[in-house]
């Protein structure tokens, strides 16, 4: 059996998982951020325990997903700004109760190789996972293994620039695909049209306090057919689809599956997203060809988890 473990900010979410990416058993306990790295690590142990009990068969290995930055050879966590662990070891207290290999990985990482095991890309030899949420994250899927590049951190295709010095990001620079495509980028653009048109349903569902809009908001305005709503979504397909061309064009990947809170939203997206790329990839005009499929994530929050579980299971590179 395998142990996958969803390091959060509010939960440490773990599960066993079988060589199937199937969930057998589940557990979940509050986060101590407060604590450190040593209430992490306790953390970590508590879970774990409550899978293994007093089963006779110890793991086979524990993957542990992290926001943020890990260096698996050492077990540390180099850079997770949420979780102020930044240089801290997470697995000693693991080691030391378990006689088996543990692995780190990066959180969206995980998620590509859930869906990769057992969601919207099972069985494909070559898939990116993106996330649509506060930001934009993304994972790789090369050849059946998962590529994080020559320092760990690969996959961050939120900071692809689309608009040639648009929105500053916080990453430092500007135009990045992360500022259009996430809900926050959604919401932005959603308050420009909102200021341009007084009459939008937009206005009564945030109370009149933009602040307090969503991405729900302006879906549900957009099924109305609210003039505002869907000149944003229509504006975000556009962005969504620049990116996706992109990587369509860099890596030609059998699939791209979406995932994260936007992808709820999946009816209204599916198909001007479709018919956007189609116009803007490299392939538009070639017939004959395999072409890149877009699909929705199938695992929701499961997706960390069961990609933790498979960092053993699977290849990396």
């Amino acid at each position: 059996m395998y142990i996958g473990i969803d390091l959060g900010g509010t939960n440490i979410a773990a599960a066993i998982v079988d060589s199937d990416g199937v969930i057998i058993d589940r557990v979940s306990i509050p986060t101590d951020i407060k604590g450190g790295a040593s209430s992490i690590n306790d953390g970590l142990l508590t879970v774990c325990g409550k899978l293994t009990g007093n089963k006779p068969v110890s793991p086979t290995h524990i993957g542990i997903g992290v926001p943020g930055i890990v260096d698996n050879n050492k077990g540390e966590v180099i850079f997770a700004p949420n979780l102020s662990l930044s240089g801290a070891n997470i697995v000693n207290g693991l080691q030391k109760k378990y006689d088996c290999p543990i692995y780190l990985g990066n959180d969206a990482n995980c998620a590509a190789l859930g869906e990769a095991a057992a969601g919207g890309a099972k069985g494909a030899l070559s898939a990116v996972f993106v996330t649509l949420g506060t930001g934009v994250g993304g994972g790789i899927i090369l050849n059946g293994q998962l590529y994080t590049g020559v320092n760990g951190m690969a996959g961050e295709i939120g900071h692809i620039v689309i608009v040639e010095g648009g929105r500053e990001c916080g990453c430092g620079r500007r135009g990045c695909w992360e500022r259009y495509a996430s809900a926050t980028g959604l919401i932005e653009t959603a308050i420009g049209f909102m200021n341009a048109h007084a009459e939008s349903r937009l206005w009564e569902f945030c109370g009149r306090q933009p602040d307090k809009l969503s991405g729900r908001m302006v879906f549900d305005a957009y099924r109305e057919g609210d003039h505002a709503a869907v000149s944003a979504i229509g504006s975000y397909v556009t962005h969504l689809a620049s990116g996706t061309a992109s990587i369509i064009n860099i890596l030609q990947p059998e699939v791209i599956c979406f995932g994260g809170g936007i992808s709820d939203a999946w009816d209204c997206l599916a198909g001007p997203l479709l018919a956007e790329v189609d116009a803007q990839k490299y392939t538009r005009s070639s017939s004959g060809i395999t072409q890149t499929r877009i699909v929705k994530a199938e695992l929701g929050n499961d997706a960390g988890i069961i990609g933790a579980a498979m960092l053993g299971a699977l290849d990396r590179s």
